[in-house]
């Protein structure tokens, strides 16, 4: 018996988990998987795309090229690119063969706009990383301080019954006792109980996640529209009729009236608008289906911690709206999960909890480790 003893001292000996280290707090991850994809893809491509065109009109030189008169000089030539570049204005007539003019000056500042919607596109994960970042990061970290102290607590009580029991002259008694003690609930944790029902009473962090998403959504949702709109006024036109009659040019007889120029880089804005425009369009399902997320609980997680001693926030039907920061929390703490230790052997206990064959037996991991310890032998059937 004193082997059994020994062994059962053993096996929960080396349950409890170590102290945590110092570099949980800052190994947290405090923005979801889904969400640091958006941010690389919202905000790098565009960039991506801007030095590539960048790099090209700095390799190309001139960005349009203009079918001047044969009688022009090679530097008449030249300054007939530039001035229609600085222009960049189209000069047409409609049906009824009057005088119209369009400006081309989008195609000019699109790489800029480029910057401009990345810029915009990182807006969202600013706020979220000044006004909410913090916050989660103090609760993750003693939430799940708190989560892996209750499991070490478990098994230290467990230590402790199964010394009780060896030394007790009447195991009947011991098991009232110990049936006693769990009705009037001294197993419970109220700390963190209490904290996740407080935070599940806030709106803080999910008002904010909520106001992430939506600004995300219509930075989006603005970006397509502007490269629709750009489409469908603009880069349809990769030619147009400038004309360089005006100053001193003006008097000048040689001079024609319209000159034909064509724009060199047009297929690269095409194909980086294209590029930018579809991509963007496929991420909106994206962020609606992250606003969702909230819309319902994630408990998985808060059921295996349930066998923890009066750890019952489920079981009390304590969760109601999932639209609260303990949900914010809860995806979090999903998305931290390596850094919860004790969750991976909760876990295991609670698959062998459900290959049992008396699962009334196994309520708690208080039971589960008294089956371990050998205290079951002695337990009164009922």
């Amino acid at each position: 018996m004193s082997l059994s003893h020994t062994a059962a001292e053993y096996m929960l000996s080396d349950a409890l988990l170590p102290d945590p280290s110092s570099s949980r707090a800052k190994g947290l991850r405090l923005e979801l998987p889904s969400d640091r994809l958006l941010k690389f893809v919202t905000v790098g491509l565009p960039l991506f795309l801007v030095s590539l065109a960048f790099a090209r009109e700095f390799s190309a030189g001139s960005q349009i090229s203009c079918f001047s008169p044969t009688n022009f000089t090679g530097k008449q030539s030249a300054y007939t690119d530039t001035a229609c570049w600085d222009s960049l204005i189209h000069h047409g007539f409609d049906a009824e063969g009057r005088a119209i003019t369009k400006s081309l000056w989008a195609l000019k500042v699109f790489p800029y706009s480029l910057l401009v919607v990345a810029v915009l596109m990182y807006l969202p994960y600013l706020l979220w990383r000044y006004a909410a970042a913090p916050a989660l990061h103090c609760d993750l970290l003693f939430i799940i301080d708190e989560l892996d102290k209750s499991y070490n607590r478990s098994v230290r009580l467990v230590q402790h019954m199964k010394k009780i029991q060896q030394a007790s002259a009447e195991p009947e008694r011991f098991w009232e006792e110990y049936e006693r003690a769990r009705r009037e609930r001294y197993f419970e944790f109220p700390l963190l109980e209490r904290y996740l029902t407080c935070k599940q009473h806030a709106h803080a962090l999910v008002s904010i996640y909520i106001l992430r998403n939506l600004l995300l959504l219509l930075f989006l949702a603005a970006s397509c529209l502007y490269l629709v709109f750009l489409h469908l006024n603009i880069f349809f036109q990769d030619e147009f009729s400038c004309s360089i009659k005006t100053g001193l040019l003006q008097a000048e007889p040689h001079v024609p009236s319209l000159i034909p120029c064509k724009l060199v880089f047009f297929s690269v804005f095409q194909i980086i608008s294209l590029s930018v425009g579809s991509v963007y369009v496929l991420l909106i399902p994206v962020v609606i289906y992250n606003a969702l997320q909230l819309c319902q609980w994630d408990k998985g997680l808060l059921s295996v911690y349930e066998m923890l001693p009066a750890f019952d926030l489920l079981s009390r039907r304590m969760l109601t709206c999932p639209l609260n920061d303990l949900n914010v929390i809860l995806l979090f703490l999903r998305a931290n999960i390596s850094e919860l230790t004790s969750f991976s052997r909760l876990n295991a206990v609670s698959a062998l909890r459900e290959a049992t064959a008396n699962k009334e037996d196994i309520d708690t991991v208080i039971d589960f480790m008294t089956l371990l310890a050998g205290l079951e032998t002695t337990k009164p059937k009922h």
